[in-house]
């Protein structure tokens, strides 16, 4: 978790929100866990034909001394678990791009710890099922059969290995529930679209709970049988010896067909299973559902000591992301459903009359959007590039570097003849020509062709501008990007408007700077060139590639990993922008409006062109009800329906009224669109 420069107040308020709803979940997980034994028992010794004994003998059982014991036992547990849940919780999903990052998260220090926790954990509560069952799953040692003690009168002890299999079942099912924690992203805590009582939320859960704990038991015992059915031997041999037991020659071993085809051996052990998964999924489903609770900011601060737990002044700082997370997701929600907390963000300071909570709230959601265009047009061109820039061998190298001279030369020459032509013509048309972007380029207007990723080429080359995060910015690649840089034509027609021939031009001392100026050392280009070897080599290997290769489906989610609270910010700045329109009685909205249009349009662009990359998907895969979320893997999609409601939402709230904001005139053209309905 990250904390900003008032590290103490934001782990002190992440403590104080978190601390209660973290001991409530604990509270109701252990509450819950004699019920869920008491079922455990019941279907663990049923009956079918003698139901009335049944139902008595179950009765007696639950309030027996080691029944007690393992119910406490097992409180133990669930606090170890959902201590564990606590402290591997995430906001954001955790998305490996490639096979090779996914191993690398599994073999983590952390997650190694929390496997091993987990594993010991299920084999305590194996224990407890084998314990609570009875009969031949009870004890670990066992009197040996009347064969085997006919040697001495002393009675000899063997080794129960049905007891023994229950135990190592339930430390290969829990390791097996610490890796499917990781692969399925269960930390990651999704919040509710929909605001329902928490009741409701377990409730409509409880189902899929049951159902999912059933039938991963199924295939973790299914695994088991079959690691049993090879390795079973290394810890049976290994128990005798440390505890000095027998093993009992008229009961066949376990590690062979016909052991493990013993149907009551399966079905305890399914039992086991379920009995484990259920109880570890309460307490993980309750954290989830108390952790993602709504929690009101005050916008205003009734005190002096409240000022830090204000909704502008946690907006504006560096909290913790679950902080983030309630903050952004209250703003969505008094946007929405509290017009008297409206009123206090339009409020004016006093005494100053400065907006200073819409200022602070505008700013950030503002800032949450900017970086998430920016991260999306680095993307965005990286993609272009194909993620990589090819390393150039020595011979490569050299060919680059007489290629560039000979385009500096071939452009210089074209510049000479276009200046030619141009000389025969109008010079005053050339010179209106010329001087109209730079114009009609104000400081507004630089700001929002900046602000305008994708904007018209001409005008950015005429007014010399130099996009920083355009890909063709940077060293020269080939010839054919030296002909697509803005400088060369600004500076063609510079020299053209002040009168010098571009004969002028130094062709050769440009073509003796290019080659100085690069000049690679004989150990830099033998390093690349077995760099580039390595690179070759490898990339022939079929299970190298399968490790190291990425999944563009993988690297698309990865990068809208965090997209949540830009949906919230969305929402809640578009419902304030609404609701100014009747509500804002000091106009505080009016001044920030052509930023947020700015803004708001400029992401739909770089959203749309996302979308229209090669490996993104145009449309949200079919999500089936489950007990793992899934949801952050249509992030992208919720976030281009909501971009494009919140600009409707505004649109239609303003009307005509927003022909008279100042914004850019291809931002203009795309607002007349929204205003027309036809986006």
């Amino acid at each position: 978790m990250r904390t900003g420069g008032g590290g103490g107040e934001q782990q002190a308020l992440l403590r104080q929100i978190l601390g209660w709803r973290v001991a409530a979940s604990i509270a109701w997980s252990v509450l819950l866990l004699p019920l869920c034994t008491a079922v455990f028992i019941s279907i663990s010794s049923i009956d079918l034909f003698h139901p009335i004994q049944w139902i008595s003998n179950s009765f007696n059982d639950w309030y027996t001394s080691y029944v007690i014991f393992c119910i406490l036992l097992m409180s133990v547990v669930i606090l170890i678990i959902s201590i564990f849940n606590v402290e591997f919780y995430a906001v954001v999903p955790s998305i490996p791009c490639s096979r090779l990052a996914l191993l690398g998260k599994i073999i983590h220090p952390r997650q190694v710890i929390h496997s091993v926790v987990h594993a010991i954990m299920g084999m305590l509560v194996a224990w407890c099922a084998a314990v609570m069952t009875k009969g031949k799953f009870q004890f670990l040692a066992l009197p040996c059969t009347a064969s085997e003690s006919l040697d001495g009168a002393v009675q000899h002890m063997c080794l129960n290995e049905y007891h023994l299999f229950l135990l190592l079942s339930g430390a290969f099912m829990g390791y097996n529930y610490s890796l499917l924690y990781l692969v399925n992203n269960m930390n990651y805590l999704p919040f509710p679209v929909i605001q329902q009582y928490k009741y409701l939320r377990f409730r409509r859960s409880l189902p899929l709970l049951v159902k999912r704990s059933c039938v991963e038991s199924l295939y973790f015992v299914r695994n088991v049988c079959v690691a049993y059915y090879f390795f079973g031997y290394i810890p049976r041999a290994w128990i005798s010896t440390t505890m000095d037991l027998n093993t009992d020659s008229k009961l066949h071993p376990l590690d062979t067909l016909t052991g493990l085809l013993d149907l009551s051996l399966l079905y305890h052990t399914w039992l086991c299973g379920i009995f484990l998964l259920i109880t570890w999924h309460i307490a993980w489903l309750l954290f989830k559902i108390y952790a993602t609770e709504a929690h009101h900011f005050p916008v205003q601060p009734t005190f002096a000591e409240e000022t830090d737990q204000c909704l502008p002044k946690i907006l504006n700082s560096n909290p913790p992301l679950l902080i983030k997370f309630l903050a952004l997701q209250d703003l969505m929600l008094l946007s929405q459903y509290s017009p008297a907390r409206r009123q206090e963000v339009f409020s004016l300071s006093q005494p100053g009359g400065h907006p200073h909570n819409w200022t602070a709230i505008s700013k950030e959601c503002l800032n949450l959007l900017s970086d998430l265009t920016q991260k999306l047009i680095m993307q965005q061109e990286a993609a272009a590039t194909n993620g990589r820039v090819k390393q150039l061998s020595a011979g490569e190298l050299g060919r680059s570097l007489s290629s560039s001279e000979a385009a500096v030369t071939e452009e210089i020459a074209f510049q000479t003849q276009r200046s030619n032509v141009v000389s025969k013509t109008h010079m005053p048309s050339l010179v209106k020509s010329s001087l109209l972007p730079l114009k009609a380029l104000s400081t507004s207007d630089l700001g929002s062709s900046f602000g305008s990723p994708f904007s018209s080429p001409p005008l950015n080359h005429k007014a010399g501008i130099l996009d920083l995060n355009s890909p063709w910015h940077g060293s020269v690649q080939s010839p054919h990007v030296m002909r697509r840089g803005p400088k060369l034509w600004t500076s063609g027609s510079d020299q053209q408007m002040n009168g010098s021939h571009p004969a002028s031009f130094p062709v050769i001392s440009v073509a003796r700077i290019g080659s100085e100026a690069i000049q690679p050392s004989f150990i830099y280009t033998w390093l690349q060139n077995k760099q580039e070897q390595v690179r070759n080599f490898l990339s022939k290997r079929v299970l190298i590639m399968y490790f190291f290769s990425k999944h563009p489906e993988a690297s698309i989610q990865a990068v809208f990993s965090d997209t949540q609270m830009h949906i919230w910010a969305l929402e809640g700045l578009s419902r304030l922008v609404a609701a100014s329109f009747t509500e804002d009685r000091f106009g505080v909205v009016q001044t920030t409006l052509p930023a947020i249009l700015n803004t708001l349009l400029t992401l739909q662009e770089v959203v749309d062109k996302h979308f229209k990359l090669p490996h993104a998907s145009s449309k949200p895969p079919r999500i089936s009800g489950s007990l793992m979320d899934t949801s952050y893997k249509t992030l992208r999609f919720a976030l281009r329906a909501s971009l494009k409601t919140a600009i409707y939402r505004i649109t239609t709230t303003f009307g005509e009224h927003l022909n008279a904001v100042q914004v850019s005139p291809e931002h203009k053209k795309r607002l007349q669109q929204f205003l027309e309905f036809k986006e």
